[in-house]
This record gives C-alpha cells, sequence and structure tokens, in this order.
C-alpha cells in the first residue's frame, strides 16, 4: 500500500519528483486549481491522516500569529511518525530593492519581491501576497513552538529555506 502526501497549497505546482512514490491529495484553498479538497491550511476539517505534509511557498501568505495554527494542523492530520516539509522563500540575505537576485520560470524575482510577494500578480491575485517572513532560525522555532519532535532546516540555495518537522 502507498503512503500517502498532503501538498498544502498545492496551486497549478505538480507535487515534486521525491513525491511521485507517494498517492497524492492536493489541498489549496482556490478551486481554480481543482484540489481534491478545497480548506484553508488553518482549518483543513476532518481529512484523514498522512505519511507526508508538503508545503512549498504558501507559508508565508500567512500572518504571522497564523503560522502556529497552520503547522499545529499539519501535525494534526500527520500519522504517527509522520514528517511535514515546508519550503518558504529564504529571507536571511535579501534587502528590499529592485535589485533582481533570482532568475525564476515566471520572471525576475527582486528582494521587494522576496519580502512582499511577485508584485507583478499581486493586483489580480492579492492572496499572493507575502504576510511574514523567515530566516533559518524562526522556521526553526516555529516547527518547534508546534510540538514537532525533531526539527531540521537547511537553506537551500536558491533563496529557498527548508524545514522538516518529525510528529
Amino acid at each position: 500500500m502507498k503512503k500517502t502526501f498532503l501538498h498544502v497549497g498545492c496551486g497549478p505546482d505538480p507535487a515534486p519528483d521525491w513525491a511521485k512514490a507517494f498517492t497524492e491529495v492536493r489541498l489549496d484553498i482556490d478551486d481554480t486549481y481543482k484540489p481534491d479538497i478545497v480548506a484553508s491550511m488553518l482549518d483543513m476539517g476532518d481529512i484523514g491522516s498522512f505519511d507526508v505534509v508538503y508545503c512549498q511557498h504558501a507559508l508565508e501568505h500567512l500572518y504571522a500569529h497564523e503560522v502556529p495554527i497552520a503547522l499545529k494542523e499539519f501535525k494534526r492530520v500527520l500519522k504517527t511518525d509522520g514528517i511535514a516539509m515546508v519550503i518558504v522563500p529564504d529571507l536571511e540575505d535579501v534587502k528590499a530593492t529592485e535589485e533582481v537576485i533570482l532568475e525564476s520560470p515566471i520572471g525576475p524575482i527582486t528582494g521587494l519581491d522576496m519580502i512582499y510577494g511577485y508584485r507583478p500578480v499581486l493586483a489580480e491575485r492579492p492572496h499572493m501576497a507575502h504576510k511574514t517572513g523567515f530566516v533559518e532560525s524562526t522556521l526553526k522555532k516555529s516547527f518547534v513552538d508546534a510540538g514537532f519532535s525533531k526539527v531540521f532546516t537547511n537553506r537551500n540555495g536558491n533563496y529557498n529555506l527548508i524545514g522538516v518537522g518529525k510528529k
């Protein structure tokens, strides 16, 4: 029996290659993307339990006071010994300027985009604004404060910060 993988804030993005070994369940607040579950990561409801909860570039769209709520929801829906993996923008060396710091598939990304959200799309998609930000120490503390037993964080290059916590 395949293990289960909850893709939180999936948007239009496919699961990462490593997740193909899992049965993917997609969750998003926006039904435009046709997720399996339409729900907020702040209250995912009675959706069952999962071996892995994966959230890539969605947690930063919450206010700082909502982050612990979301991480506790991730922990709640994990099976015993399950893991949560979160990828967020790494703001450690970012300056609030117009200087392009990263070329991405959606276009050039500036420091201002990293901090506030990709500005070219915010008028049409205001829910994509960044309402909080992380550096390695704050992401790790967020996982610990949410009650994860083992926490690992890593600055992964290209301004990506990864946090992994075990239930």
